[in-house]
């Protein structure tokens, strides 16, 4: 165990930090820089035309599948990820963590859009795509595609389950901690609910995310906001502070000014990369199910679910806790301690109620996340067996919510990130590989009469 931790917490710093920065940064200059020339187009685009009739064949709305990725990558890391990387790295490592979120756009763009490109129909009719199917459809080498297909899904199904251990027991922990509420009944609970929703397939999913997220992030965003005009003199100090520390830390992490610098970059890369699951490749395993009439106009909307995830509720969150001061508390460096700090920060601010709401987010964020990797790895199974192996996986999981809740199997915990490491490799891979694609996908689109020329004369 010692040497999985140590090889995990190796792979987890600068390895994966840095394959991820520069494929992030080679597809943004690829692009040419088409997150920052296009704003205004995205969004009305994406989020402007929500409620419209979406163009194309697909089985859900684009919104559906943004909601639907958005319960993916919306959970703890949010609400508990931040701070540990404020109390690891400084205030400075907020301002990292943007600087990849805005870089990772082209890459979840990309990865987006060859989900799109290269999806099939199962045998229900169903759109399914991701990159199982790129990797197997579109690498010119039949061999390394497919090796590559098995080699990812594979260790995604591998991956998902100690991964729904682990967010099932933080639930469980939760509502014990708030409530005193038995954890076996918290796990059978969210099992239930889980598979009504998961069973019903990608429709009902859909149908049940766009409420629910909408719902739990508007909420969580709006309190949090209320303690941000609580403290609103203290607001340009706040960002006067991320930014000065971001370039000059004076956190107290050990080492040299390069060290800690180092350390601050690291942190606000890791938090940035951990939320919002740019280059994992499970984001176009939902967006590949939306109906649209070319990958691109799709791919927007995963440039959108950065601006939501980590942009605007991870700013939240990291805005929350420096204003409120709890991250200078004398315990504040304690691991259980910093973990609860925004916690702290809500209670600070609305008393004992506080940090019930964000209990309450924290479970709604965490049962939702839990809901859409259940489908992912179904997904996994039914491109390596059939579609009957998305069924037993689907009830395999549900099973794996309520061991975790009481905290079983936890010596599985420990391969959680060594397995997600092993999921993100072969997708930067084929990525790379697949870059021309992108490149081209992108310029057809935004050269075309039919779509984007047409989109901006209306």
């Amino acid at each position: 165990m010692e040497i999985i931790t140590a090889v995990s917490s190796f792979l987890w710093g600068y390895p994966i930090i840095i394959m991820l920065l520069f494929t992030s940064i080679y597809l943004t200059i690829r692009l040419k820089f088409f997150q920052f020339v296009y704003p205004v187009y995205i969004f009305k685009q994406t989020i402007g035309r929500v409620g419209k009739k979406p163009f194309g064949k697909g089985t859900i709305t684009p919104f559906q599948t943004l909601t639907t990725a958005l319960s993916s990558t919306i959970g703890a890391a949010n609400i508990v990820g931040v701070p540990v990387a404020i109390m690891l790295g400084g205030p400075g490592a907020v301002f990292w963590m943007w600087v990849i979120a805005v870089f990772g756009m082209a890459l979840k763009f990309g990865e987006t859009a060859l989900g799109l490109h290269y999806r099939e129909k199962n045998e229900v009719g169903e759109y399914v795509g991701g990159p199982t199917y790129y990797m197997r459809n579109g690498i010119k080498w039949p061999l390394v595609g497919k090796v590559l297909a098995a080699w990812y899904a594979i260790f995604l199904l591998i991956e998902l389950v100690p991964s729904i251990m682990v967010q099932s027991n933080s639930v469980a922990s939760t509502i014990d901690d708030t409530f005193s509420f038995s954890p076996l009944i918290t796990g059978i609970i969210m099992a239930v609910a889980v598979g009504i929703v998961v069973f019903g397939g990608i429709k009902r999913i859909g149908k049940v995310t766009s409420i629910l997220v909408p719902i739990m992030a508007g909420f969580y965003i709006f309190a949090g906001l209320i303690i941000i005009f609580m403290n609103i003199s203290s607001v340009p100090a706040v960002f006067s502070l991320i930014f000065t520390e971001a370039f000059n830390p004076t956190a107290a992490l050990g080492g040299g000014a390069g060290a800690v610098l180092a350390e601050t970059i690291r942190w606000g890369f890791a938090r940035g990369v951990y939320s919002n699951e740019a280059g994992l490749g499970t984001s176009p395993i939902a967006h590949a199910a939306a109906k649209t009439d070319h990958p691109i106009r799709q791919a927007l909307w995963s440039v959108i679910a950065i601006i939501v995830d980590t942009l605007i509720i991870c700013t939240v969150t990291a805005l929350v806790v420096i204003m409120t001061g709890v991250w200078q508390h004398n315990d504040a460096h304690e691991e259980s301690v910093r973990e609860s700090l925004t916690a702290r920060a809500f209670a600070e601010s609305f008393g004992p109620i506080g940090s019930t709401v964000v209990s309450v987010a924290l479970v709604i964020f965490v049962f939702s996340t839990i809901t859409v990797v259940v489908f992912y790895g179904a997904r996994q199974a039914e491109y390596l067996f059939g579609l009957w192996a998305g069924t037993v996986m689907k009830a395999l999981y549900v099973i794996s919510i309520v061991i975790g809740a009481i905290g079983g199997a936890t010596i599985l915990w420990a391969f959680l990130d060594l397995t997600l490491f092993f999921v993100i490799m072969p997708n930067i891979i084929a990525v790379i590989i697949l870059s021309p694609k992108i490149i081209e996908l992108k310029e057809e689109y935004f050269n075309s009469k039919k779509y984007y020329q047409k989109d901006v004369g209306n």
